[in-house]
């Protein structure tokens, strides 16, 4: 008897053994359904893919950097008269791209454009009304677009998909604009700091009333010496504007570039061969500056708002031919001639006052080593270090046919 009890009693447990097993195995394999299925949601947030967009801010700024997903692409007291819009960091092998629409004042609804495709009349002081965005492709199923705008002083409520945000026809105008993409599962973009207004072109936490320089590096692009440039301008998230000379914008010079401009650098024409232009005809000049343009463009999408004559060298003629805003300089650190990091040092750290526009060069080694101390240090003392466009947007703007050399309060 106590045998068959024990045997019956072995029974029972290994049976409910197995079926705790069994469920155990279930939940786990649930779980790690569930696992998946959630790590897939979480990776389409954060893998990187995303709208970038830039604006045409009439001829007081120009064409914006880039600016990245659900970021406010804004100048403030300027609206924006063109847009063009991109993707990042798409799915591989995800078919698809973004096309827009704007309702331009006086002209009513333009044509769709797609990936990029400028929009609008730049510099024509029409603004725009009314946008629409949308997705296209194996992106339409995957993904929803969503866009909202500043207008009369207030944010819309986000549209999606090619639904109409601002009101066209009854003479207003967009200040700002925000696009973001999301997973098609509902979820309504974030919101972000400081939306209750535009502020600046980028979203970044610029201080009018705190001192500001342009540090400006010429006739790069030159790989080992820009990139090490741009570490130094990374470690502090700071900015510069890089005048290039067209010729130099190939290979990895040209992948150097990309870098500064995806970091929110500016990109300015330094001409094709680094002319004089005062010594050329005037469709030499404008030969000069459009093929420069059409480097730049090829690697970054956008054109050039600026122009730095070579040598300094203007005179009205070159700046009513030149079709843009020309930047001079305020410190000429020299670096060109001394070649050596404490005279470039020496130049900037003993010199600089707020507004000022910095002349340096990006092809020489101690003008790199210079700007490993002289960035960091600036940042020290209280600068902020920006882009000729954005010093220029909170002392007066740009125009062009003018020439500038420092930005004054």
């Amino acid at each position: 008897m106590y045998y068959i009890i024990k045997r019956n009693l072995l029974g029972v447990l290994k049976e409910n053994l197995l079926r705790i097993v069994g469920l155990s195995i279930i939940f786990l394999l649930g779980l790690a359904t569930c696992s998946c299925t959630y790590g897939t949601d979480v990776q389409a947030q954060v893998d990187g893919f995303g709208a970038v967009y830039s604006g045409h801010f009439d001829n007081t700024i120009g064409w914006s950097n880039w600016i990245s997903d659900n970021h406010v692409l804004s100048y403030k007291n300027v609206f924006p008269t063109a847009i063009k819009i991109s993707l990042e960091k798409q799915p591989e092998g995800m078919s698809g791209t973004v096309q827009y629409q704007i309702n331009s004042s006086g002209s009513g609804w333009l044509e769709w454009a797609e990936a990029g495709a400028e929009t609008g009349f730049p510099g024509s002081g029409a603004p725009i009304e009314a946008l629409k965005v949308r997705l296209n492709g194996e992106l339409e199923a995957k993904y929803d677009i969503y866009t909202r705008v500043y207008q009369s002083g207030t944010w819309t409520d986000w549209v999606k998909n090619g639904e109409t945000a601002g009101t066209d026809g009854v003479g207003t105008h967009i200040d700002a604009v925000r696009v973001a993409i999301m997973p098609k599962d509902g979820t309504v973009p974030e919101e972000i700091q400081n939306n209750a207004a535009p502020q600046n072109q980028s979203g970044r936490n610029i201080d009018p009333n705190r001192p500001m320089v342009a540090l400006t590096y010429d006739d790069g692009p030159n790989a080992p010496v820009t990139n090490r440039i741009l570490n130094s301008l990374e470690a502090v998230g700071g900015r510069a504007t890089f005048f290039v000379v067209g010729s130099n914008v190939h290979g990895r010079n040209a992948t150097i570039m990309k870098r500064a401009f995806d970091m929110g650098c500016e990109i300015g024409n330094h001409t094709y061969k680094h002319e004089n232009l005062t010594k050329l005809s005037a469709e030499a000049i404008k030969s000069t500056i459009s093929s420069t343009d059409q480097k730049v463009i090829e690697v970054t999408g956008t054109s050039p708002s600026l122009v730095r004559p070579p040598y300094g060298a203007k005179n009205a003629s070159v700046l009513n031919t030149i079709g843009k805003p020309a930047i001079l300089w305020s410190i000429d650190t020299l670096d060109w001639k001394t070649k050596n990091a404490s005279s470039t040092i020496n130049a900037v750290l003993n010199h600089v006052k707020d507004g000022d526009v910095i002349l340096m060069h990006d092809i020489y080694g101690p003008t790199a080593d210079a700007s490993e101390t002289i960035i960091p240090e600036l940042v020290k003392r209280g600068y902020q270090l920006v882009t000729v466009t954005e010093l220029a947007s909170y002392r007066g703007g740009l125009h062009t046919g003018k020439s500038y050399g420092a930005f004054r309060k």
